[in-house]
């Protein structure tokens, strides 16, 4: 009877126990948090192209843009006015063989172009709407200025020593048109170095340009040839050595008083004897015969002689590496002037007149930069000032730092500058 009893009251235990447990509540696991991956939308050139298909293509030689387009089903009427919408952006008129091209199209079965991208160039762009309403812009790519040193010397040629230092061949070009007017680099020896701190334009981690020298040093023989990029006075970049010297040197906007330019540059003239046309690659004065003629910078003169195609008398002047000047249809020249005399700017070298082919007199001024006719009137003549005296300072303080990257200090550029000063009072 008692085991009977003790049986019940564990029972009576146990189930009050489980009642107590089943009374608690139960804890509900909380629920993952739900995270919900949304991609950024991908743009191109302004546009979207999540849901589209670029197509990137070269513009071949003479090929047309309804050509490309045609090539793409794009009808004859949007080109049109595409044609009309782009005049006031960039005119599709304007589209160069080799440029690449990317059109943006629908990727589903019918390949709707929606748009026709032009590379202007590594940075610039123009868009091209074809669909809905037919519109143009022009954009640019984000750029990433870089800044970057080398330095080398001469063992074959410049251009060779820039590729063995990993430069981009441009880069010797910029330098010989920095030092145009102080180097002779058709005189450049082995052995003569550089040393260059230059920027660099990237887009996406690939360069695109190479942008300005900002300091450079140049030695040949021994002897130093320094240039600071700065801009003076608000106008645009030019280049100075440690005293403030600028290593640029102007032409004389032009060889004489003149009465009036009578022909332009042109490459199709109609020719005013022959009547024919023909390229035209010279200024020409009118001007009273015998009107005195003079050199419009330093150099050496490197023909005085007879031109039998219609030039008459002329006289040819090698200024440095880069830059040559002619002049044609003189009735005679100056004393002492002959094949290797060494002229100044200003000097005289001879006198207007119409020998050769002439409908009256006149000087045919002609300028050659390696050895291509360029327009005189449209040359960037440079400006010859130095730094004054009292910018000096300012000057200093801001080139500082380029110094120091071509081996050069402040203090290095003061004494040089002092010791100018003190042999000029000499």
């Amino acid at each position: 009877m008692k085991g009977l009893i003790r049986c019940l009251i564990l029972l009576s235990l146990l189930s009050a126990a489980s009642c107590k447990q089943n009374s608690q509540p139960i804890a509900e696991p909380a629920d993952d948090e739900v995270s919900i991956f949304v991609p950024e939308p991908v743009y191109r050139w302004g546009i979207c192209i999540d849901s589209l298909d670029v197509v990137d293509g070269t513009i071949g030689r003479n090929e047309l843009l309804s050509t490309i387009l045609y090539r793409y089903n794009v009808s004859s009427q949007t080109i049109y006015y595409l044609e009309k919408a782009s005049e006031k952006t960039w005119s599709v008129r304007k589209i160069q063989s080799r440029k690449p091209y990317h059109i943006v199209r629908d990727s589903d079965s019918l390949a709707t172009a929606r748009f026709f991208v032009y590379d202007i160039n590594k940075t610039d762009y123009a868009v091209f709407s074809l669909s809905d309403s037919i519109y143009s812009y022009l954009g640019s790519i984000d750029v990433d200025t870089v800044l970057n040193y080398i330095s080398g010397s001469i063992e074959t040629s410049l251009w060779n020593a820039m590729i063995d230092q990993g430069a981009a061949p441009e880069l010797a070009g910029m330098l010989a048109d920095i030092y145009s007017w102080t180097i002779d680099f058709f005189g450049i020896q082995k052995r003569d170095s550089f040393s260059v701190y230059y920027q660099e334009m990237f887009a996406d981690s690939v360069k695109v340009a190479t942008g300005n020298i900002l300091a450079a040093n140049f030695i040949t023989s021994g002897t130093d040839h320094y240039a600071f990029r700065y801009t003076y006075h608000n106008e645009r970049g030019e280049y100075f050595d440690e005293k403030g010297t600028s290593l640029r040197r102007a032409f004389l906007k032009a060889p004489l008083s003149y009465t009036r330019i009578s022909s332009k540059f042109s490459n199709a003239r109609l020719h005013p004897i022959k009547k024919i046309v023909r390229a035209h690659h010279g200024v020409d004065y009118a001007a009273p015969s015998g009107t005195p003629v003079y050199s419009v910078g330093d150099g050496v003169v490197t023909a005085k002689a007879w031109d039998s195609k219609g030039g008459g008398n002329y006289i040819k002047i090698k200024h440095n590496s880069t830059y040559t000047t002619e002049y044609m249809h003189l009735r005679g020249f100056a004393k002492g002037i002959s094949v290797g005399t060494h002229v100044s700017q200003g000097q005289l070298i001879g006198y207007v007149g119409m020998t050769g082919t002439a409908t009256g007199p006149h000087l045919d001024y002609r300028v050659f930069k390696n050895g291509t006719a360029i327009d005189p009137l449209r040359m960037d003549l440079p400006a010859v000032d130095p730094i004054k005296e009292e910018d000096m300072p300012q000057y200093l303080k801001a080139v500082s730092g380029y110094m120091k990257m071509v081996g050069l200090s402040v203090s290095d550029s003061l004494q040089a500058d002092t010791t100018t000063n003190i042999q000029s009072n000499d």
